[in-house]
């Protein structure tokens, strides 16, 4: 529990500083990085089995249509709604989704192409509001509310999954945090517009989490955990960047 605490801490005070120094949409991208779930299928690979972190890797990549159904319902609330609302709808998406992908029972892979097509129709179907790449002025004051609502956000998450059903543990663990927490504090501070750019950065940061997952599965099969493990985090990396410099190109060009 503690080393999550301490990873979500980190993941959104970084995303916080990217955010006050190059923008919203940088903040989010490295938000939607697998800045929590990295590091800690980092320390599971020193301990488990490789089939074992393989299976890990396929089943945080099942999750991901949830966190874009969630994703995408709090980028379209924020345009008329409150913050507690989007936030609200949003997770109410989630469990949704996250809970209605079991039934399918799809195969691995079937699974894992779900995901990818869900980043790409969350890009699409994102609110086309616009706002200018700057700075955000962003006060030490709200930097530590935003810490200190992430870690207990985390922890009340990490309690619960301990008394839920097993149906709803991993489900729970899933919960996008950051996700959560900074849209819901960047709403009504900046606006519908500064939100979206936010959250369009968060889901080009999760197609870097997808590259993570998916390198590190398929890396493992030939090479040895610490290679598979560097691989992941370079894919995870260039595609972001790669993402991110396409968009600024792309809307230069608007």
């Amino acid at each position: 529990m503690l080393l999550k605490l301490l990873l979500v801490a980190a993941s959104v005070l970084l995303s916080s500083l990217a955010a006050r120094r190059f923008g919203h949409a940088v903040g989010g991208t490295l938000g939607g990085l697998p800045m929590i779930a990295g590091p800690i299928t980092g320390f599971v690979l020193l301990a488990a089995p490789v089939r074992e972190v393989q299976d890990i890797a396929l089943a945080t990549l099942v999750c991901l249509p949830a966190t874009v159904a969630h994703l995408l319902t709090f980028a379209w609330t924020a345009v008329r709604g409150p913050w507690w609302l989007g936030l609200l709808l949003a997770n109410a998406a989630f469990f949704a989704v996250g809970l209605a992908l079991p039934l399918l029972q799809l195969p691995p892979w079937s699974s894992a192409l779900l995901a990818l097509l869900a980043l790409a129709l969350g890009q699409a179907l994102m609110p086309q509001l616009r706002v200018r790449a700057a700075p955000v002025a962003i006060s030490p004051l709200e930097l530590a509310c935003r810490v200190l609502a992430a870690m207990l956000v985390a922890w009340l998450i990490v309690r619960s999954a301990g008394l839920a059903p097993a149906a709803l543990i991993g489900l729970l663990l899933a919960v996008p945090i950051t996700g959560s927490v900074l849209p819901a504090f960047t709403l009504p501070r900046h606006g519908a517009a500064a939100t979206v750019a936010l959250i369009r950065g968060f889901l080009r940061g999760l197609v870097g989490f997808a590259a993570f997952f998916s390198t590190l599965g398929v890396m493992l099969d030939w090479a040895g955990p610490a290679l598979a493990y560097a691989s992941a985090w370079c894919a995870a990396l260039l595609v972001a960047i790669g993402l991110y410099l396409w968009g600024e190109r792309s809307r230069r060009l608007v």
